[in-house]
């Protein structure tokens, strides 16, 4: 196989595209998205080879066509026409203004303005590219107190390790964990936690002649709760002072250095904004109670949320560490007992919603039925990269309101402006919160609005509760359903996920062959896998006609 000699070539082979059709999908990316960059095939073929048809230099490039590339692969053009693993001069200016907090996105189109490739009025991008935010700033100060050591002491040493990570090595290291199948993440923590604690066991599911286990620790009073949210029935409240801090070993610095470092480099977006840790909870059919504390991101994404890397990469070979020898996992979350811990531990997590929309009858499609909604995660998310998951799903965590904000339904709500409807202000890695109400009916989606002016258009529940063992994670699964048909007439065609997902599949709730299939990809993650699951138990006890689905039966 030909070596790539560009990045820009080595993306279009990622994508499974022939050149040709990559020109062909740039010309229709820039008339959607309102770029007047061009691209014709010969000019792609210069490109790419990173010379002219005589070896000659490339020469400056046409600012529109130079920016229609960035924004479809969210790297400069500098970075794009250099050799796989060759360091970009971005590389060494990110390494120089990281602690100002500039994102290596702001810096490509700096150093695209320094060579007349884009003005800064055109750098900031649309809702549909992902931007990288590193709170570089914060997170540093962060670590260098948790550790003891001076200030700028970890600005220092991820320059250092930024400087030395090479393109192919991170290319290569993404494509080893994407291998890594879900079972054998399930069964290497099954081998991990082989004690247990009663009434806890991992959530395991019957589905056609399949059993398929995961790593979500539950019990059967935390499942099938059809619990309406913002009714009163989902009642978490802030505890203004959770308690003591996670103070990360020498390993664990070493692992959050390299965190920082890694998430720079591959453009992994990292907010360092609040999110809310699970202090206690008591789940019971029909109503959700319990308290949350709050804490900042970082601490999350340097400590506990480096768990599932740790994890996969000893299953794929790719750990320093010797096989079988976890010392986050040792030093965070040793066994079911530290698990069930959450006062005396740092427990993040979130709600993800399988999602289900009435659809009428079609004379090509068929009967009616619900639109089931499942995305493949990005990879500039921090965690489940690539993995198949509901949508929305999103992290538990407070917007303006710490104390309102803390009802599970509003983050449900939220997620939903923001993964489906395109509400960028919502979405808390693209800025500082500006507004004081951002769910105000007065600045809602017109899709969300209509849905809102009548309680019957729309029906959001929590089906069931868990603690991923695979990062000690808090899971919500929830259930959106929306049966009048009239609003997929009206705004199926609005639609659209954000900038964490890399692709959107429909299922049809009439297809119980596909939706079994579906149940057993390895692909999807457990917390996804444990949300899916749990909507269609509910959705086959609340649905009509339109539901023809598997049955399914948790043990």
């Amino acid at each position: 196989m030909q070596t790539a000699r560009t990045v820009l070539e080595l993306k279009i082979k990622e994508r499974r595209q022939t050149l040709q059709e990559f020109a062909e999908f740039a010309e229709t990316f820039a008339r959607q998205h309102d770029e007047p960059g061009t691209l014709s095939l010969r000019h792609l073929q210069r490109l790419t080879a990173g010379r002219g048809p005589s070896g000659q230099p490339l020469g400056q490039l046409r600012p529109a066509t130079a920016r229609l590339l960035e924004r479809i692969f969210d790297l400069s053009i500098d970075e794009l026409l250099v050799p796989p693993g060759q360091a970009s001069p971005l590389r060494e200016v990110a390494a120089e203004r990281l602690v100002e907090g500039a994102s290596v996105r702001q810096l490509a189109f700096d150093q695209a303005q320094d060579h007349g490739l884009g003005r800064r009025e055109t750098a900031t991008p649309a809702v549909q590219t992902p931007e990288t935010r590193v709170d570089m700033g914060m997170s540093f100060a962060w670590l260098d107190d948790r550790a003891g050591w001076s200030p700028e002491t970890t600005r220092r040493k991820v320059m250092a390790r930024l400087g030395k990570l090479s393109t192919d090595d991170l290319l290569d290291l993404h494509a080893r964990r994407g291998k890594v199948r879900r079972s054998e993440i399930t069964n290497a923590l099954m081998e991990y936690y082989a004690d247990s604690v009663q009434d806890h066991v991992p959530y395991r599911v019957l589905s056609g002649h399949r059993e398929i286990q995961t790593s979500v620790l539950t019990r059967p009073n935390w499942l099938d709760l059809a619990c309406p949210l913002r009714q009163g029935n989902d009642h978490l409240t802030l505890n203004a002072d959770p308690g003591g801090r996670l103070a990360p070993d020498d390993a664990g610095i070493r692992h959050a250095v390299h965190r920082l470092a890694e998430a720079a480099a591959l453009g992994v977006r990292v907010a360092n904004v609040p999110l809310y840790r699970l202090l206690s909870v008591d789940v019971r059919k029909g109503a959700i109670v319990g308290s949350v504390g709050v804490a900042p991101f970082v601490e999350y994404a340097v400590t506990m949320d480096l768990l599932e890397k740790e994890l996969i990469d000893a299953i794929c070979g790719a750990s320093a560490d010797q096989p079988g020898n976890l010392p986050l996992r040792d030093r965070y979350l040793p066994d079911i007992a530290s698990v069930l811990n959450l006062s005396g531990r740092l427990c993040a997590g979130g709600v993800l919603a399988l999602c289900a929309i009435a659809r009428p009858t079609d004379p090509y499609r068929g009967e009616r039925d619900y639109a089931l909604l499942v995305q493949q995660r990005s990879g500039h998310v921090l965690n489940a990269a690539s993995r198949l998951a509901v949508i929305p799903k999103g992290f538990h965590q407070p917007m303006t309101d710490i104390q309102a904000d803390a009802q599970l339904g509003t983050t449900l709500l939220r997620e939903l402006e923001e993964e489906l409807f395109g509400r960028s202000e919502v979405d808390s890695t693209v800025g500082a919160p500006r507004v004081a109400a951002p769910l105000h009916p007065g600045r809602l989606s017109e899709p969300t609005k209509w849905l809102m002016e009548d309680p019957g258009r729309v029906r959001m529940e929590c089906t069931g509760f868990g603690l991923n063992l695979l990062s000690g994670n808090f899971e919500f699964a929830c259930l959106v359903v929306i049966d009048d048909d009239e609003f997929w007439e009206r705004y199926g065609g609005q639609i659209e996920a954000n900038w964490e997902s890399s692709g959107l599949r429909l299922y049809s709730s009439l297809d119980d062959h596909l939706v079994t299939e579906l149940i057993a990809d390895e692909s999807w993650s457990d917390k996804g896998l444990f949300a899916l699951t749990q909507g269609i138990r509910r959705l086959r006890e609340v649905g009509d006609d339109r539901v023809n689905l598997p049955a399914v039966a948790w043990s």
